[in-house]
């Protein structure tokens, strides 16, 4: 199965920074009503047979134009929401409990999962529900899947289910609005990231391509 793990379009609150993760969420803005529009003709060389969202307003916004493209019905799962922020919801994602966010996290990704989000859940919880929604996918015998889903729940699970994606490369690198990893595998085989923001990712050992850091979740 191959995987494609597409960020939501940009929100008012991924301009203002803050930790913005409870449904049902804002709309997009104007910039990520564009970003959605494109993504028909990024993945026009993708024969995608299932597309997925979260229970976020931002995801199906920015599914819409694809389904429309592709004629594809739009599955919504809970399953693939932006991880819970908790205590820390609408704190600003650069400050420093912000921070705490993802160096949460990434600690999941890195395999600590029974630590705990301040009011919220734990890597285990998370890594179950996200599981489950990839385990459906490939059940359903779909040979390309597009999941819209959100920053830190995609960097996260990658992190944590891909061979050679390690937990620094995925902290350290940035996923935009309507950014897309491509990944091949199976939950039982396991997955192996090809793409990362159109760039190659290179073989397990072998580092990664270039990019920016990031903080925010959404």
């Amino acid at each position: 199965m191959r995987l494609l793990l597409v960020r939501h379009g940009e929100t008012p609150t991924n301009v203002e920074r803050l930790l913005d993760t409870a449904v049902p969420g804002p709309g997009l803005t104007a910039l990520g009503e564009q970003q959605a529009a494109t993504l028909p003709r990024a993945l026009a060389d993708e024969d995608i047979d299932a597309l997925y969202v979260s229970t976020l307003v931002r995801t199906r916004l920015t599914a819409a134009p694809l389904a429309a493209a592709r004629g594809l019905d739009v599955l919504e799962r809970d399953g693939i929401r932006e991880i819970s922020a908790g205590d820390l919801e609408l704190l600003p994602g650069e400050s420093e409990q912000g921070e705490r966010y993802l160096r949460t996290v990434f600690a999941w990704a890195a395999g600590d999962l029974e630590l705990r989000m301040p009011g919220g859940e734990s890597g285990t919880e998370f890594l179950e529900r996200y599981d489950s929604v990839v385990a459906e996918a490939a059940a359903s015998g779909a040979r390309r899947v597009v999941l819209v889903s959100h920053g830190a729940a995609i960097r996260t699970w990658t992190a944590a289910r891909a061979r050679n994606v390690d937990v620094p490369f995925a902290a350290a690198h940035r996923l935009a609005n309507t950014g897309v990893i491509v990944l091949d595998g199976t939950p039982s085989a396991g997955f192996e990231a090809l793409t990362w923001a159109g760039a190659t990712v290179a073989p397990a050992g072998e580092g990664g391509p270039a990019g920016e850091p990031l903080g925010a979740a959404g």
